[in-house]
């Protein structure tokens, strides 16, 4: 599997933060409702320019262009998200980040409530970024899509990201909320859940029914089956860079070639830690300037996905 060729399109811009955000400007959902927002529509010749320009002189941009990114990639994400409403398309953020409470009791937390130009409706925004990997397990009619973190899964997450979380709004503490601080009840609401699924190297599952046919994705595979894996391009290690947060928003470019110590390293965290690890597969560009990414895979634990 490759990656979508329209995301590497954004491999052009060499601040990281810069290329995240115009990868979320692009990247595919991993659901597909009425309420999924798509951040391309709302591009302009304009939107375009100012990505250029941050990334010719990122101090002149918003601070998360040069700031150290926090340690959570979701609260990155939130950050960048916020950024590219704001500083790269102009809306006007209302509130972010609100817990809605009853009687002490937290009925859960609206992400944005923001104003959109093009028609100056108020719309309730719930985003995540999200990582899955496919699992067929014992007595299963068909596959489970975990996080790495197996108490994530996909089908969960839809579900309160589209049963609870967008609907916080139709809520009476909601509203008596955003009464009180001087804002509408929102016009519209709107899903963004950007990510990657990942298929089992030696397995053959199909993606879930719900997932947009165009999403992105990876492979993955347990430690102690690699050495059996006979897909060649994944089986050469030496070509393998360990993804570090951020950076798993969209596609991997580095200059250096992959250093094959590094990989030894993280792929030794794997199994000491039983923790798992996404690595890019690269390939050197023709001219020999850089590698690119051409793939990722998720290397898990044996015990992985656990009960």
């Amino acid at each position: 599997m490759t990656l979508n060729d329209n995301i590497h399109a954004h491999l052009q811009y060499r601040v990281p933060a810069v290329r995240h955000l115009a990868w979320m400007c692009h990247a595919p959902q991993l659901i597909h409702s009425p309420l999924d927002f798509s951040p391309a529509e709302y591009l302009t010749e304009e939107s375009e320019r100012r990505l250029k320009e941050w990334d010719k002189n990122p101090e002149s941009g918003p601070g998360i262009l040069t700031d150290s990114p926090p340690r959570r990639l979701g609260q990155y994400f939130e950050r960048l998200y916020e950024c590219l409403l704001q500083d790269l398309l102009g809306w006007n953020i209302l509130l972010k980040n609100q817990p809605i409470r009853n009687n002490g009791l937290t009925l859960g937390e609206l992400d944005f409530i923001v104003r959109n130009p093009a028609d100056q409706a108020i719309e309730h925004h719930e985003i995540a970024v999200k990582f899955y990997l496919g699992y067929w397990g014992d007595h299963q009619v068909a596959p489970l899509w975990y996080g790495p973190n197996a108490r994530d899964r996909l089908d969960l997450k839809s579900d309160r990201l589209l049963s609870h979380q967008c609907r916080l709004t139709e809520a009476v503490e909601t509203r008596n909320r955003l009464t009180d601080l001087g804002i509408p009840t929102p016009d519209r609401v709107r899903a963004f859940m950007p990510g990657y699924l990942f298929y089992p190297v030696n397995e053959s599952i199909q993606p879930p029914e719900n997932v947009p046919a165009n999403h992105l994705h990876g492979q993955w595979i347990y430690l102690d089956q690699m050495d059996m894996s006979d897909d060649g391009s994944e089986a050469d290690q030496t070509v393998w860079v360990p993804l570090h947060k951020p950076h798993w928003l969209g596609p991997w470019q580095q200059e250096q070639h992959p250093d094959p110590l590094e990989t030894q390293e993280a792929l030794r965290q794997v199994r000491e830690s039983a923790t798992p690890r996404l690595f890019a597969v690269m390939k050197q560009l023709p001219d020999e300037s850089s590698w690119q990414e051409i793939n990722r895979l998720f290397v898990v634990p044996s015990q992985w996905p656990g009960q």
